[in-house]
């Protein structure tokens, strides 16, 4: 059985790490095929170069970002024509090539314009949408026609129904997170006080293409609290040369920089807690970890309310504003780190380990049952020749 997934690596780093969570276990399965393609090369050089474009929109052009979600929440068809038109020459290749017996999209831009080619041209091919996104969905997520709709949060799920979807085919499973984030599972609460040795232990990112306040984050920690701060900058390479010429001769080995890291699991392993931006896939990732998260800010559009879910949930704290962080951190460890042991219990209770092989299952049963129904049709139609 031949599966095809639609992703992107160009859109950030979070549609990457679903496609390596699902491919984890979709490699557990004997006799089935499963190739991830990258949606944006379907559309050739003009809209590859569009797909490259998000790392500098998000951190230097986020006017423009949050102008093209606005077009997505009121005029999706546009974007959607647009895609169509661009990708269907290719995209037919690559059925042609692949012969894929289920599509699965991880990425909101190809769900209408491949079911729409999929139907003038007379592929009768399942199609299940899996949902990278918390709370803030595009209506782009949503086509009636597709077979499933798989949301990671019953919020994800209402936003479709509001979309059109039918609430027969919208599914919740937890969002998909790579099996080595649930290595971690006797973390040690953190020894508050003074001592060097007990030094608190902060990892800072903001998503991969690395935007934010990192470095005066680090300075209001490092001046502040007893403790050390990896910053991973991402693909920012500006960025990450910035803070090393600013910080490192002052702060020494208190301070650790790292560019773009595939061992982001190991890190989060190796510290306290978590300060972000509110991007879907590390929160979940760090949730997995049990790793207490503050969240700082978030991408303008698609995580505007993912702060407010890990508050409610009790997964992390909020500060929108670093220049409070001061006071956020002093909460979080008052009472010998209550808040933060409570955070960690939340997490506990909240993680799944069996997530993606859920999903996984359910996306199998799907196809199984496509197939099975497929082949009794073929059956009849046999004995009425």
């Amino acid at each position: 059985m031949n599966i095809l997934i639609i992703s992107s690596n160009n859109t950030g780093c979070g549609h990457k790490s679903i496609a390596e969570a699902l491919m984890e276990e979709f490699g557990e399965i004997p006799d089935t095929n499963v190739k991830v393609i990258e949606g944006f090369d379907t559309k050739g050089i003009l809209l590859n170069t569009v797909g490259k474009s998000y790392g500098f929109c998000t951190r230097r052009a986020r006017v423009l970002w949050k102008a093209v979600w606005n077009i997505s929440l009121r005029k999706p068809e546009l974007l959607s024509k647009f895609t169509e038109t661009a990708m269907t020459k290719n995209f037919t290749k690559v059925l042609d090539q692949e012969k894929p017996d289920l599509i699965l999209s991880i990425h909101p831009n190809f769900n209408a314009p491949v079911l729409n080619i999929l139907y003038k041209n007379g592929y009768n091919i399942p199609f299940i949408t899996l949902i990278a996104d918390l709370i803030s969905i595009t209506p782009l997520w949503v086509d009636k026609r597709a077979d499933y709709i798989i949301s990671p949060t019953m919020e994800a799920r209402k936003k479709c129904i509001e979309f059109g979807a039918n609430p027969l085919k919208v599914k919740v499973d937890k969002f998909p997170v790579r099996s080595r984030f649930y290595n971690n599972n006797t973390r040690k609460i953190p020894i508050i006080n003074n001592d060097p040795k007990n030094a608190l232990k902060f990892l800072l990112m903001s998503g991969g293409e690395g935007v934010g306040n990192l470095g005066n984050i680090a300075e209001i920690l490092l001046e502040n609290f007893n403790c050390d701060v990896k910053i991973v900058a991402g693909k920012n390479s500006i960025l990450k040369n910035k803070l090393e010429n600013k910080y490192s001769q002052k702060y020494g080995d208190r301070l650790e920089v790292y560019g773009y890291v595939n061992n982001i699991n190991k890190l989060m392993e190796e510290v306290d807690i978590l300060i972000t931006r509110g991007s879907p896939n590390v929160l979940m990732e760090a949730v997995a970890s049990n790793l207490p998260i503050i969240v700082t800010g978030e991408l303008l559009g698609q995580e505007e309310e993912n702060s407010y879910y890990i508050e409610q949930k009790k997964l992390g704290m909020v500060c929108k504003d670093y220049k409070n962080l001061n006071n956020s951190v002093k909460r979080l460890l008052n009472q010998n780190g209550k808040l933060l042991k409570e955070i960690m219990e939340a997490q506990r209770l909240y993680r799944d380990p069996d997530a993606t092989k859920n999903t996984v299952d359910f996306i199998m049963k799907v196809l199984m049952d496509f197939k099975l129904h497929a082949d009794m049709e073929k059956n009849t139609l046999e004995k009425l020749i």
